[in-house]
């Protein structure tokens, strides 16, 4: 039976690793496909890089464009990144009537509703199981493995860079600043962070797990983002004094008035498996009606464990080339002529719970006054702690409310901060139980 030729688009990191298991795995990976699975060709601008770690066997060319348009080439697996060039690229391939394999979670969280129409139009396939949380098999677990399901909400650690960073924070008790630097002495950040630290990375692998857990159009502009940075030591502290990790979260739920998508820091019970992961590792907990809860846990990130789910992308796609286009697994888990677009919630209309963290004159009435404002607000208090003076007359009040809409906290806040005892702003972080 005739091989099925590989493009590769960037031999970077992941096409690195792409190569290598292909190349390791190649008698394990034909018997799971049924045919030969060669690499043929890979584009990278630095061609003499890419030529010695590729081998005499693959012609690599400067020009991206000449793979996508190699007769030769039947799946392009693009590992450029970014959501330009890669984008006239993947529907390039697409337009020629190739399959595409892509790791890039920012060009499907932006272009995804686009780039899937124009393969259902086509017949041809994208898969992107490495796009989110590297090696991590979620989205087949979505898109087949849950099918039976109502999935109910998604809560995933999708970001080793912040989780490190919370991790290292809470274990050392070190500044976010320091935590930071060393991040990026190791490697885990980027010398410009913000991608990670601020949430947009884990936005993105949201805006692809809600599309597939509710069948709704991508739309990561409608995601709530909220990073780590400007998180203090003493509130993860308080927070285990009172039973609870913070981790920043990706969480995407169905309610009756519209689905939440939203990426911030959140204290989660220490109980919960998913509070537990650390450091770079990331763990994904989808919540269906009748399986319950799952936990997937593995390596986010790094070259072997992300090009473990770009192969098992070719595989998919080798094992399905000669299937009925129409009776294929759809790209977003549910048929094209079935996706709903719901309304995605704005972070007002949220219902959580809630950890505040008060700065106040140390002195009769205080809590009286906070706690007053609180319940006018119709927000019930779980639980309360009062901090030492923190300075001169001054102390600190730890606040754990019940559920409530989060206008109803904006508006407690205000009132609160307005109190001439209260000094300077007040700490709020959502906080999450993740039970059944």
């Amino acid at each position: 039976m005739k091989p099925i030729n590989i493009g590769l688009l960037g031999v970077g990191t992941v096409g690195g690793g792409t190569a290598t298991v292909l190349k390791r795995n190649a008698e394990e990976i034909s018997r799971r496909a049924g045919r030969q699975i060669r690499l043929l060709q890979a584009a990278n601008r630095n061609q003499a890089r890419a030529q010695s770690l590729l081998g005499p066997d693959v012609d690599v060319v400067a020009d991206a464009m000449q793979v996508v348009n190699n007769p030769d080439v039947d799946i392009v697996v693009e590992l450029i990144g970014g959501d330009t060039v890669a984008k006239e690229l993947v529907l390039k391939a697409i337009a020629n009537g190739k399959h595409v394999v892509t790791a890039n979670k920012k060009l499907l969280a932006l272009h995804g509703t686009e780039i899937f129409a124009r393969a259902q139009e086509q017949g041809v396939m994208v898969a992107f199981e490495a796009a989110v949380a590297g090696g991590i098999p979620i989205i087949k677990a979505l898109r087949e493995g849950l099918s039976a399901n109502r999935i109910e909400w998604i809560a995933g650690i999708i970001n080793g860079t912040s989780n490190f960073i919370l991790t290292e924070m809470r274990e050392k008790g070190a500044s976010f600043a320091e935590v930071l630097a060393e991040a990026q002495q190791l490697g885990y950040a980027e010398a410009d962070p913000t991608f990670d630290i601020e949430g947009h990375d884990a936005g993105h692998k949201l805006t692809i797990m809600a599309a597939l857990a509710f069948g709704i159009p991508m739309q990561f502009d409608r995601c709530y983002l909220e990073g780590i940075s400007k998180l203090e030591g003493r509130d993860i502290k308080y927070a285990e004094e009172l039973g609870y990790r913070v981790k920043l979260l990706g969480l995407t739920r169905r309610t009756p008035a519209g689905v939440e998508l939203r990426v911030h820091p959140t204290l989660i019970p220490a109980r919960q498996l998913i509070a537990n992961v650390n450091g770079v590792m990331n763990a994904v907990l989808a919540k269906g009606d009748a399986v319950g809860p799952t936990l997937y846990y593995g390596a986010g990130a790094g070259a072997l464990p992300t090009a473990s789910a770009v192969v098992a992308d070719i595989v998919d796609v080798t094992r399905l080339l000669t299937a009925d286009p129409e009776h294929r697994v759809p790209h977003l888990a549910f048929q094209p002529d079935q996706l709903q677009d719901l309304p995605i919630l704005p972070i007002s209309d949220v219902v959580s719970s809630y950890y505040l963290r008060i700065g106040a004159a140390d002195r009769a009435g205080v809590l009286a006054n906070i706690t007053r404002l609180l319940a006018e607000n119709g927000i019930s208090i779980e639980a309360v702690i009062q901090k030492g003076s923190v300075s001169d007359g001054t102390a600190e009040v730890v606040i754990l409310t019940h559920r409530v809409q989060e206008q109803a906290i904006d508006r407690a806040i205000s009132g609160i901060e307005a109190l001439e005892s209260i000094t300077g702003k007040v700490v709020r972080l959502r906080m999450e139980e993740l039970n059944d």
